[in-house]
């Protein structure tokens, strides 16, 4: 019985292997019909996850019964100590797996090099247990189907790299495409939304409506000022700090990108020269947290997919900011919302309203009905604009405007918005849910 169930044993790892090192394949074949056919975001995820990886993880699942079973048959007098060991190992290897995964292979080898390494390793026990089973056939054979994962391994090796560079955080993507005025645009995708775009001719250029209204909000609360400071909540593409330095703004600038690729990826393709800049490649909250420094203007810019990260969102994190305001200072942060829903941002302002006195929401008016996504720039501080209306000239002309006080509170009133919590901040949840209630 135990020489049959190691061959069962050797089976499962050896399809395992096949179905991990076809991962790479079956996840860049269905990603985009999947992203295209499923709208919502957490529910794209959650199917694309399950047709990449739920044969590879039944397969891997299948040998832990088995050798549960082998190590009582042969230490019957200690059923107890055997099973508990294999359970011990088994959480050893799920906890070992998971920190190796994220801290080590993907650092170093990146997804497909990850998934090779896991689709070798599953076939060098496979083929163990075979042997171990004393089959010299089976192991035959299954030298044989080796030739499968490994063919895989070597044909997802020598794919082209859909990234331009992946980092510990995301797959980062340099595309180019031709200007208005004839000259090059740059986008910079990360995982597969844009969060970025320069223009190589004119760095005063804002190729995002996001970024115009940064930007332009930004110096408009401080155009009375000789000098002033701003600290950036992510770095992206850098296209602000960039356009700032063209125009020879007065500012003195500190960015807190978590991702080193990514500020690497904006002095090398997006155009961007620090200079004086001081760059901090740690969370932004921690960095907020370890230092005492105030500034006039804190931009909130960081975003993992189309969601602010949890704990940037949060009332203690607005505190924070605050707390890291000098008196007559703001805070300007871009958010993102389904345009028929809004409860993101309903539930936003709640939260910025219990910590700052005036918050305002700016957008690009004459919205693309079409399109199920908008973009919002919400203004925190001590007190409102003294302009309704900003102005970008340049490759795209855009203007902003503060939204009415009246369509603010009718958004309110219409929805139950949320104080977002360190405790409770379920902003996935509201941009994932899309129903009708």
């Amino acid at each position: 019985m135990p020489d049959r169930a190691l061959k069962a044993n050797g089976w499962a790892m050896l399809a395992a292997s096949v179905t991990t090192a076809g991962a790479i394949f079956v996840l860049r074949s269905l990603s985009g019909p999947v992203i295209t056919a499923v709208p919502d975001p957490v529910i794209s995820i959650i199917v694309l996850t399950g047709l990449v990886f739920f044969l590879p993880s039944f397969f891997a699942g299948i040998p832990a019964p088995i050798l549960s079973m082998i190590a009582v048959h042969f230490h019957a007098d200690r059923r107890g100590r055997a099973l508990g060991a294999m359970f011990a190992a088994g959480a050893w290897g799920a906890i070992l797996g998971t920190l190796a995964a994220g801290f080590v292979f993907i650092s170093w080898l990146g997804s497909t090099g990850t998934l090779v390494v896991v689709a070798a390793v599953y076939a060098a026990l496979g083929l163990q247990s075979l042997f171990a089973a004393g089959s010299l056939r089976g192991a035959g054979l299954g030298g044989v189907a080796v030739l499968v994962p490994v063919s895989l391994s070597f044909g997802a090796m020598n794919m082209p790299d859909p990234c331009t560079v992946e980092s510990n955080y995301f797959c980062i993507r340099v595309i180019d495409t031709p200007s208005s005025a004839g000259g090059l645009t740059r986008l910079m995708v990360l995982d597969h939304l844009v969060h970025g775009a320069a223009d190589q001719a004119d760095a005063r250029a804002m190729m995002t409506p996001h970024a115009m209204m940064l930007d332009g909000l930004a110096r408009l609360r401080m155009e009375d000022r000789a000098a002033w400071s701003a600290f950036f909540v992510g770095g992206g593409s850098y296209s602000v700090p960039r356009g700032w330095h063209a125009l020879g703004t007065p500012v003195q600038i500190t960015v807190a990108e978590i991702d080193a690729a990514v500020t690497e990826t904006a002095i090398n393709a997006f155009w961007y020269e620090p200079g004086d800049d001081r760059i901090i490649h740690a969370d932004a909250r921690q960095t907020l947290s370890r230092e005492s420094t105030r500034y006039d203007v804190i931009i909130g810019d960081a975003f993992s997919d189309i969601a602010v990260p949890q704990h940037l969102i949060t009332r203690e994190f607005f505190e924070l900011v605050r707390a890291r305001l000098t008196d007559e200072g703001v805070y300007l942060m871009n958010i993102i919302d389904h345009s028929d829903r809004l409860d993101v941002l309903a539930s936003l302002i709640t939260t910025a309203r219990a910590v700052w006195p005036s918050v305002e929401i700016w957008a690009i008016p004459g919205h693309d009905p079409t399109e199920t996504r908008r973009v919002f720039v919400m203004v925190a501080g001590e007190g409102p604009s003294m302009r309704s209306q900003i102005d970008h000239e340049g490759p795209m002309p855009l203007a902003a405007v503060r939204v009415a006080a009246a369509s603010i509170e009718a958004i309110l009133d219409s929805r139950a918005p949320i104080v977002f919590t360190d405790d409770y901040a379920p902003i996935d949840r509201l941009l994932g849910d899309r129903g009708d209630g």
